[in-house]
């Protein structure tokens, strides 16, 4: 059975709001963010590496990022690094993956999975991703991994779930909601049948290409269109004329949302989604005044609950901040409330409209 299951890594992402150490042309995937001697893609691809077949886990990028991904995965065949000519959101690359891998094996189950998350708990999160596939192949349905909840965070998404499980520790989804104000996750929260949305998920590609056929037909009819050319030398050309007709949307917005047969299994494998530089400071060492510091040049006078990330080679000293975040690179530097994490999308925006992109 293993043989059938696959995992398509999605790394084409921009990760703008890990600016400025992220940047367009190197995002925050192919970053060592936490400073363990590993960038996160390379942490994900080891992952699912411990449990897969290695030969059945592929990495979707976009083709500027190819050769860093074959720099970082130097063991992975190239066949498997998936090049998208343009970005059009998550929904558009899972109808890729699934198509390509319908026409090579219809006994497929998929797990779809950002490159760029936290998981602490690898044995948790494996025996999780094996109750996921069972259940999908079994009942047909689309599983996603819902993560119980710790604070009101306003940076993820949530989902309500029904409270009594179709099966041990597997709900219904009931409705899906982005990113709420603090007084509706504290509402989420107190509720008891929210989780957070790890935005992974798990299905079989039979299920998932009817799915699209349903409730996204155009994306399916120019997919199906040029099925006959996946898996050969004009895979790529196939491509070239179906992207620009994809509608930019997520998976989440085309089909979840939509579907209603979306169950959810309460997770608790040390996730997190390194979305933000808030994120990395809570996965990160603190010192004693509560620092979280990524860099080995680094010295800190009196100052508090501050993340800071600089490079090795420069000398940074930070006195008498309190609860901020400091970014250094070589022509950037971001000092920015902790509080304002979310902002740093608009500050990138701001710094483009002002500046150009050579700063992006």
């Amino acid at each position: 059975m293993i043989n059938h299951y696959y995992v398509a890594i999605l790394a084409g992402g921009i990760g703008s709001r890990f600016w400025p150490q992220s940047r367009a042309s190197y995002p925050k995937q192919f970053l060592d963010i936490l400073n363990t001697g590993k960038t996160l893609v390379q942490t994900t691809y080891e992952r699912y590496a411990s449990f897969l077949p290695e030969e059945n886990i592929y990495i979707i990028t976009v083709d500027e990022y190819t050769d860093i991904v074959k720099e970082q995965l130097p063991d992975v065949n190239p066949a498997n690094i998936l090049a998208e000519p343009s970005r059009k959101n998550t929904a558009p690359c899972v109808a890729y993956i699934a198509f390509k891998l319908f026409q090579k094996d219809p006994e497929a189950s998929l797990i779809i999975a950002p490159s760029d998350h936290l998981v602490l708990d690898n044995t948790e999160f494996e025996r999780v991703a094996f109750e996921a596939l069972g259940f999908a192949a079994h009942m047909k349905a689309f599983v996603t991994l819902g993560i119980k909840p710790t604070y009101p965070n306003t940076g993820y998404g949530y989902i309500q779930h029904e409270t009594i499980p179709v099966a041990d520790n597997i709900f219904k989804v009931k409705t899906f909601t982005e990113k709420p104000n603090t007084d509706l996750a504290r509402t989420f929260i107190a509720s008891g049948d929210f989780l957070w949305n790890a935005g992974i998920f798990i299905w079989q590609v039979k299920d998932i290409i009817k799915a699209f056929e349903k409730y996204q037909p155009e994306m399916y009819e120019m997919f199906a269109a040029e099925q006959q050319h996946f898996n050969t030398t004009e895979e790529q050309n196939a491509l070239g004329r179906i992207y620009p007709l994809c509608t930019n949307i997520s998976i989440d917005y085309a089909i979840m949302e939509e579907a209603g047969n979306v169950y959810v299994i309460p997770s608790s494998f040390g996730w997190s989604d390194l979305g933000t530089w808030n994120s990395a400071y809570d996965s990160l060492e603190k010192d004693y005044l509560g620092n979280a510091v990524a860099g080995d040049n680094v010295m800190v006078i009196d100052a508090t609950k501050c993340m800071v990330s600089a490079s090795h080679e420069k000398l940074l000293v930070l006195q008498g901040l309190d609860d901020f975040i400091i970014v250094d690179t070589e022509d950037v530097l971001l000092i920015c409330k902790k509080e304002k994490e979310q902002q740093v999308k608009e500050y990138v925006a701001e710094v483009k409209r002002n500046k150009g992109d050579k700063y992006l």
